[in-house]
């Protein structure tokens, strides 16, 4: 990176609101890169990770200039942390994205595994004769209509991370999309004029070098539910989402040692062991993933008063993260996640879900289509603000 950046006022809530968005943005599109095999989604991922570095670089400043004594210093203290946590995702992002620029081969059973683990997501550039140029996202009506949402724009150097109802779509502008598999493809058609060709998806592998794909696979969604229940133990200054964290990480480590056993058993039988580098790298930077989701949530484990700006950057960025209670006699009282389809029908993705009990609360997380819930039930549920309201909905008696 360079150019120098030099201090001027900024709102820190606004920060890092963007920070949080541009970080979890930044896991999507690496993991893509790789499943696609694809330079042009790895690059999109190495200029985002240079908006972090200005925009931590920023965050620490305005920080360092509020503090004025002891108290303040306590304070904004776990504030520093989250934002070290939310660069150390983004270097993350790019160690992964650099697997791809740098043509450091994986193997083609993790391309097999990933599709069931990243949400389809695709980066097209808008062609100046389609229908969706000069019009806004309200006009376009694009995610009602197809299920695909636009994540973000880039605009020549700018990006532009929350798109709401009133942005207007530019010939030349870089979409990333996601949405489902099978409507994915139709909206990067009539955004760029170009057939689109879905990722090869290979047989997967059954020996050592497939156990050790799947481990990866399974650190990469405990590392993205971890830096997502982080956030809800900051939010709601939860500590025991923040144990949570902990536990996921401490199972994070655990799969990378069994990765690493794994992965070293397969050498002996594959082809080429150069070949496994980039499975190596990818391992290695999902587990700081895990790690910077425990610093995010470290000041609420230590005890410390989440400060009210972290609180507010969580609840407005572009994905917020919701608590709803079940109430007796909703359509959720009783009904279990899958058999009321709340992911569709809402939008919003239930990460946790805690039983009260007399005695101790009792937190279900990944809860799946089969996780049962009744009435007093707390669901901790991650989506836009629009999705929030039709699971407020359903809650609701």
């Amino acid at each position: 990176m360079s150019g120098r950046v030099e201090y001027e006022p900024a709102s820190v809530k606004a920060l890092l609101a963007e920070m949080k968005d541009t970080a979890e943005l930044l896991i999507d599109l690496s993991y893509s890169a790789v499943l696609h095999g694809s330079d042009d989604v790895a690059a999109e991922v190495l200029k985002l990770e240079e908006r972090m570095d200005v925009l931590q670089l920023r965050a620490r400043m305005s920080l360092l200039m509020a503090a004025r004594n002891p108290e303040d210093a306590e304070t904004l203290a776990p504030v520093l942390g989250v934002v070290g946590a939310a660069e150390k995702i983004s270097d993350a992002a790019g160690d992964i994205a650099k697997v791809v620029l740098e043509d450091i081969r994986v193997p083609e059973a993790i391309r097999a595994a990933l599709p069931e683990a990243v949400e389809s997501l695709e980066r097209a550039e808008l062609a100046a004769d389609s229908e969706y140029a000069g019009r806004t996202l309200l006009d376009v009506n694009l995610e009602t209509e197809t299920g695909v949402r636009v994540l973000a724009i880039r605009r020549g150097g700018d990006w532009l991370l929350n798109p709401d109802r009133d942005t207007e779509l530019t010939a030349g502008d870089v979409l990333l999309l996601r949405g489902p598999e099978e409507r994915i493809g139709g909206v990067y058609e009539t955004a760029t004029g170009e057939a689109y060709e879905p990722p090869a998806v290979p047989e997967p592998s059954i020996d050592d070098l497939g156990r050790a794909v799947d481990s990866v696979v399974t650190m990469k969604n405990m590392s993205e539910l971890s830096v997502d229940l982080a956030y809800g133990a900051v939010l709601f200054d939860s500590t025991d989402l923040a144990a949570e964290v902990v536990e996921l990480e401490a199972e994070v480590d655990a799969l990378k040692s069994r990765f690493e056993a794994w992965t070293l058993r397969a050498a002996s039988r594959v082809e080429d062991p150069v070949s496994l580098r980039g499975l190596v790298h990818i391992a290695t930077a999902t587990e700081v993933i895990s790690d910077a989701a425990v610093e995010i949530s470290e000041g609420v484990l230590r005890g410390l008063d989440t400060h009210v700006v972290v609180q507010e950057a969580v609840e407005e960025s572009d994905e917020v993260i919701v608590r709803e209670t079940v109430e007796a006699g909703s359509a959720l009282d009783g009904a279990t996640l899958g058999g009321k389809e709340v992911a569709t029908e809402t939008g919003m993705r239930v990460i946790a879900v805690r039983r009260p009990d007399a005695d101790v609360d009792e937190w279900v997380v990944q809860p799946g289509p089969e996780t049962e819930v009744t009435a007093g039930d707390v669901l901790l549920a991650k989506g836009t603000r629009a999705s929030a309201d039709r699971l407020r909905d359903l809650a609701s008696a």
